[in-house]
């Protein structure tokens, strides 16, 4: 048993939610050089989609020194890093883009990834104990991107993002067999399967309400991927995989798992209401079983409502994150987030949702974080105390929400 905390112990804090990308004149230096005339004709033509890839603020995905002070401020000392910048001949963001339809597209596009999955190879060799970069496939091909997985471990990636697939796109819902070897090359390269919340919507289109039903649908495209897995089976067959969530709350997933759990125990007669099922479809254990040993959540700037649905899921299921650059994000007041919502929270408890677990999820060494964290890491008794005023400049939700 570890000896109680003293208030003056500091915490250490992996983000499980950073966003990085080259800019263009890096990504253009990482293109094989018969690409390079074309990456300058569509370099003028792209979408830029955030208010962190604008102006200063963009020096951030790619300055070493300004990232590492500015999180180091706010007490971060380590992150798991989401793809940010645009990618050469993507339209817009990864993250929000819809997937490529045309051969040429896909071709293209799957260029745009090579590089800026070289560039992040680099990157991340640059500080490889604070950082776990998430290179990036495409499921328009299985074979190639299987292909990339293995490369991914070769080159020593931790955990690749898997795209969202939205509907009406012409591929496969993740639920499909068809995906079966993909899932049994993450499980024999080890590699951890993340996914980011924001992509897998249809297109809606631009209507005035358009960005509006964007906004309330985006959670439930990203949530139905859970179910898409749980109760296909993928974690049946493919009993090591290791896939976590990001950027899509918490609380809906405690719900979730009790409705699943209520229909697998209507499917073991046979029916739900008026629908039949095949006892081949009926698992042997419970969904909220296999989202135990195969599935954690990155909690992206919880409020305190949210927090509690940490609590309910299970403290070991859950990793906090900033979401560094973005708007949304809690920097430069993680610590004030974090005392809002966690602030009755035991050390211990705080210890495995700001570390620990995201340690055992992808890899980090926290004795190597140690030197770091005891001179940047907020101390137990600051996050312990109850923040009385929300700061002036804080855009978080976790400030706004309740």
């Amino acid at each position: 048993m570890h000896p109680p905390a003293a208030a003056e112990d500091r915490y250490t804090i992996i983000s499980s939610d950073c966003h990085a990308g080259g800019n263009m004149a890096a990504y253009r230096e990482y293109l094989d050089s018969h690409w390079q005339e074309e990456f300058d004709a569509w370099r003028g033509g792209y979408k830029n989609p955030f208010r962190d890839l604008q102006d200063d603020g963009r020096s951030r995905n790619w300055d070493d020194d300004r990232r590492i002070t500015e999180m180091h401020d706010d007490g971060v000392v380590a992150e798991i890093t989401f793809p940010n910048t645009v990618p050469p001949f993507f339209p817009t963001g990864v993250l929000i883009s819809y997937p490529p339809t045309d051969a040429t597209d896909i071709e293209r596009r799957q260029v745009g990834l090579d590089a800026h999955n070289r560039w992040l190879r680099d990157w991340v060799a640059e500080h490889p104990k604070r950082r776990c970069g998430l290179p990036q496939i495409f499921l328009n091909d299985i074979e190639r991107a299987c292909a990339e997985v293995r490369w991914a471990a070769d080159e020593g990636f931790r955990s690749v993002l898997l795209p969202s697939v939205p509907p009406d796109q012409g591929i496969p819902g993740l639920y499909s067999p068809v995906y079966d070897p993909l899932w049994q090359t993450f499980q024999d390269t080890g590699l951890v399967i993340t996914q980011h919340g924001g992509s897998g919507t249809p297109d809606y289109g631009s209507d005035p309400a358009s960005g509006l039903m964007y906004l309330l649908e985006v959670g439930f495209f990203a949530n139905r991927n859970l179910w898409h897995l749980l109760m296909s089976g993928v974690f049946e067959r493919f009993p090591e995989l290791t896939y976590v969530m990001t950027e899509q709350g918490v609380a809906w997933a405690v719900d979730a798992l009790r409705r699943m759990d209520a229909y697998h125990r209507q499917m073991v007669s046979g029916r739900v209401g008026e629908l039949g099922f095949g006892a081949d479809l009926v698992l042997p254990m419970k969904p909220s079983d296999y989202f135990d040993r195969n599935v954690w959540i990155g909690a992206s700037f919880p409020s305190p409502s949210e927090a509690a649905a940490c609590r309910q899921l299970g403290v070991h299921k859950v990793m906090w994150g900033t979401d560094y650059p973005h708007h949304e994000g809690t920097y430069p007041y993680s610590r004030e987030a974090l005392r809002r919502g966690f602030c009755d929270w035991s050390a211990d408890d705080m210890h495995k949702i700001l570390a620990v677990n995201a340690s055992d999820v992808y890899g980090f060494d926290l004795d190597a974080l140690a030197p770091d964290a005891a001179e940047h890491g907020p101390t137990v008794g600051e996050l312990s105390t109850p923040l009385d005023q929300i700061p002036p400049k804080a855009t978080s939700p976790a400030f706004h929400r309740p």
